[in-house]
């Protein structure tokens, strides 16, 4: 049985992360790492491609617990059973890693009586390979090819093979507690010593509290802020400073549809956003961490700059299919990789100048040799700005002259002259620098504003429109009381807009080489939000952003987009673009939004 996306919670290690159901089953962990095969695949396939559920005995397929939620500011799930002999609570958390990663899971009695069922179903390669499981000093080991996990319970209880998987079958009273530990390391390596469960969940209490103590935020909207802020951090691969996009692939865009896409990947488009958002909220550490990683990552040929990167700056991400998986809702293909790095985005350019002159600005000490590499890519796009690209949105038809990445490579220039002129000591060519934006910007008045309708439009010559330009206000390229940005948020908001919420484009108007249809995009509809801010709407800009907290699943997560009609999540999940949406936003409303830039 399909869960619905939003039925989801996330647990993680900062290095990698799971997906727990509301049925108790844990269907879709990555191991070591975030974009590691995965050993829990049945989110997209079935049982037979490995989950493991802790639910009382006799729950029913798909049955749910009562209630569930994080333990305040902190990444560790409860969830609250209620049945007619009593009531359990089962504890989901990784603790931060030492060694090997660890799924922990403690079951603990509330009141009365209640026997409980565990089913463990390993299968490694994505829910390719059974493991041979065998017993060891009381523990369970399987193997298969390079993989090992270790299973163990403590106390030790009931445990045997059963269907190629492992039950564990014991009862809970008020105050026991039974605690099951899962525990991955190369086959070839010794065991790592075993974790103890229960010091493991007070460290891993300890340690979000710590973290999420110093946000800066105190609006009315601090839960959702705060929630949002432990995803991000949740998503972040601890060894780099690289945050995924999202935990999963191939999550759909359309149930039933082909718009299925790997996101356990850092593009460059969340650079400037997410960094805004760490800096503003306080979150200093992560905001220097995700630069440094941004620098690693993009060094070398300017003419080489991908839009994307492995959690540790990795350039090939190859894209292939696993057939053996039917698809979420039978959303086929699964995909692993994506073949959209291999795509030319100017806007990316911009994105990396506009980052590391917002963490200029914000005081984060720069790297000497940070100036030298953003020069090399001023070089390269002031020779290139005026070609034609695949867009922001990694459209998989022809080249066009979209919008926004005309706009972003304008920010670069002048996020270049700005640096110049706030440190003359640098070297540069200010001037060049300023004739570049002054081309770029008239080219985009010229040949992307249609005059007829008032609104900025998806590429030059198109009649379509792109969410994309609702961010023209925001980055500084003309100033949110110009009628032409009035314009195009109202003409975005009236024909790309689903039951209030926003699309990026239209699917049916605009040729993106696939089939099909999506849902209502959520960061382009806290876009609209802070757009409508911008323009003096704030009552329509606050209702907006209330409706959109209100798409959040039961403990505040949100993927990709929304269909509004059937009220489903869609897309990969939770998704850190979504969440970087909602802080900025609320960082809008209340007026806290550090805006380095004028409009120009």
């Amino acid at each position: 049985m399909t869960q619905p996306i939003e039925d989801y919670a996330l647990i993680g290690d900062l290095m990698t992360s799971g997906l727990v159901g509301r049925d108790g089953s844990i269907d879709w962990l990555c191991l070591p790492r975030f974009d590691s095969a995965a050993c829990f695949a049945r989110l997209l396939g079935d049982e037979e491609n490995g989950h493991w559920r802790i639910a009382p005995l006799g729950a029913a397929d798909g049955e749910r617990c009562t209630r569930r939620a994080y333990v305040d500011g902190s990444l560790v799930l409860e969830s609250y059973w209620e049945t007619e002999t009593g009531t359990v609570k089962v504890i989901d958390f990784m603790p931060q890693r030492d060694v090997a990663p660890d799924v922990v899971r403690i079951v603990e009695g509330i009141s009365g009586s209640v026997r409980m069922l565990s089913t463990l179903r390993l299968r490694f390669d994505y829910g390719h390979v059974v493991p041979w499981v065998r017993r060891s000093d009381g523990d369970r080991v399987a193997v298969a090819g390079p993989d090992s996990a270790w299973f163990r319970s403590e106390p030790p209880v009931r445990t045997w093979g059963e269907d190629n998987s492992t039950r564990s079958q014991f009862p809970v009273t008020a105050g026991r507690r039974v605690a099951f530990v899962l525990t991955w390391h190369p086959s070839h390596e010794p065991r790592p010593e075993p974790t103890d469960p229960f010091e493991a969940l007070e460290s891993s209490l300890s340690d979000w509290r710590e973290w999420s103590a110093p946000c800066r935020y105190e609006g009315p909207y601090r839960e959702a802020v705060t929630r949002s802020l432990i995803t991000l951090k949740a998503l972040t691969y601890a060894p780099t400073g690289g945050i995924v996009a999202a935990a999963t692939t191939s999550l759909p865009e359309e149930l039933g549809g082909v718009r299925n896409w790997d996101y356990r990947y850092c593009w460059l488009r969340d650079a400037t956003l997410t960094l805004g958002s760490l800096l503003t909220t306080g979150f200093l550490d992560e905001a220097r961490a995700w630069r440094e990683w941004l620098l690693r990552a993009v060094a070398g040929a300017p003419a080489d700059l991908q839009i994307m990167y492995g959690i540790a700056g990795e350039r090939r991400i190859p894209e292939s299919e696993l057939p053996w998986l039917r698809g979420y809702a039978s959303s086929a293909p699964v995909r692993v990789g994506n073949a959209a790095v291999d795509q030319l985005q100017l806007d990316v350019y911009g994105e990396v100048m506009d980052s590391l002159h917002l963490a200029r600005s914000a005081g984060l000490p720069a790297e000497a040799h940070s100036w030298r590499i953003q020069l090399a890519l001023l070089d390269f796009l002031d020779q290139n700005w005026h070609r034609p690209d695949e867009g922001l949105w990694e459209v998989r038809g022809p080249r066009r002259h979209f919008v926004h990445s005309k706009v972003m490579a304008w920010v670069a220039a002048d996020r270049a002259v700005r640096t110049l002129e706030g440190d003359p000591s640098l070297p540069g060519e200010p001037d060049r620098f300023r004739a570049m934006r002054d081309a770029v910007h008239r080219d985009v008045c010229d040949n992307g504003f249609d005059p007829e309708r008032g609104t900025f439009t998806q590429y030059y010559g198109s009649r379509e429109l792109d969410a994309a330009t609702l961010l023209i206000p925001r980055v500084g390229f003309l100033p949110p009381d110009d009628p032409r940005v009035i314009g195009t948020v109202d003409a975005v908001r009236a024909e790309l807009g689903r039951s209030g919420l926003v699309r990026r484009y239209s699917t049916a108007d605009t040729d993106d080489g696939l089939p099909g249809d999506e849902g209502a995009f959520l960061a382009c509809s806290f876009w609209l939000a802070d757009a409508l801010y911008l323009t003096g709407r704030e009552d329509e800009a606050r209702a907006l952003f209330e409706r959109l907290l209100s798409v959040r699943n039961d403990v505040g997560l949100l993927a990709e987009e929304y269909d509004p009609v059937s009220g489903r999540q869609l897309g990969n999940f939770p998704q850190a673009f979504s969440h970087v949406g909602l802080v900025n936003t609320a960082l809008t409303l209340a007026g806290m939004e550090k805006r380095t830039t004028e409009a120009g």
